[in-house]
C-alpha cells in the first residue's frame, strides 16, 4: 500500500485537527478527504452510526444516553476501534472531536499502538481570537448537506443556492454570536493546552495559520499531510 505521498507504507494516516469552533476544521477536513482519500471521523457521527447498527459498543452507548449519562471514553474508544477497522479507512482518517483531553490522547495512543499504528500528526489550526469571534458570528450552513458559508468570507457562487448540493435552504446556529464565541474560545484554550503539550512532546505537533483564506489554509494543510505521511 502507498501512503499519501506515494511511498510504500503499511500504516494509514491518523490525523487530528485541533482548533476552536469557527477555525474551519470541518471545511478543511472535507478538502483533505477529497485530496487524499481520507475519511473524517466525527465522534457524534460514529456514536449515532454505532447505535443505529446495534454494535456491542453502540448498544452500550445507547443505554448510557437513554439514561441521560455521558458516554465513557472506553465506549468511544471501542466505537473508534471498530470504525478504524472498516475498509473505507484504509488510506487514513481525520479525527474530529476526539481526543479532547490529555487522558483521551493517551488512551488513543494505546489503542493505535495495539494495531501497530500511531498518530501521524496533530495539526493546530491557530487563530486570532477577536478575528475568530467575527468569523463565527457570520457563518451559516446549507440545511441540506451541511456545507459551510460566511457572510463576508464565503458566499455561494450562485446566490441562494448551495455550491455542493444545489439546496436553497440555509441555517444559522443560535449560539453563533459574539458572547458565546468568546466563551468557547476561552474554554477551548484551557482544554486544548494539555493536548498541545502532549503532541509536542511526542514530536507530532504541527501548526498552521487558520486565519488565512480557505484555499491558502488548504494548500498549507496539504503540504503538511504530504510531508508527515512520508516520514
Amino acid at each position: 500500500m502507498s501512503d499519501l505521498a506515494g511511498n510504500v507504507t503499511t500504516k494509514p494516516a491518523v490525523l487530528i485537527l485541533l482548533g476552536p469552533p469557527g477555525a474551519g476544521k470541518g471545511t478543511q477536513a472535507r478538502k483533505l478527504e477529497d485530496q487524499f482519500g481520507l475519511v473524517q471521523l466525527s465522534t457524534g457521527d460514529m456514536l449515532r452510526e454505532a447505535v443505529a447498527n446495534g454494535t456491542p459498543a453502540g448498544l452500550a452507548a445507547k443505554s448510557v444516553m437513554e439514561a441521560g449519562g455521558l458516554v465513557s471514553d472506553e465506549i468511544v474508544l471501542a466505537i473508534l476501534r471498530d470504525r478504524l477497522s472498516a475498509p473505507d479507512t484504509k488510506a487514513g482518517v481525520i479525527l474530529d472531536g476526539f481526543p479532547r483531553t490529555a487522558g483521551q490522547a493517551e488512551a488513543l495512543d494505546s489503542l493505535l499502538a495495539y494495531s501497530g499504528q500511531n498518530v501521524t500528526a496533530a495539526i493546530a489550526m491557530e487563530v486570532d481570537d477577536e478575528a475568530m469571534i467575527a468569523r463565527v458570528a457570520g457563518r451559516y450552513t446549507c440545511a441540506g448537506c451541511g456545507e459551510g458559508y460566511h457572510d463576508d468570507f464565503k458566499q455561494p457562487a450562485a446566490a441562494g443556492a448551495c455550491d455542493k448540493c444545489g439546496g436553497t435552504e440555509f441555517k444559522r446556529r443560535a449560539d453563533d454570536n459574539a458572547e458565546t464565541a468568546r466563551n468557547r474560545l476561552q474554554a477551548y484554550h484551557a482544554q486544548t493546552a494539555p493536548l498541545i503539550a502532549h503532541y509536542k512532546a511526542l514530536g507530532k505537533l504541527e501548526a498552521i495559520d487558520a486565519m488565512a483564506s480557505i484555499d491558502e489554509v488548504a494548500l498549507g494543510l496539504g503540504t503538511i499531510v504530504t510531508r508527515v505521511s512520508s516520514q
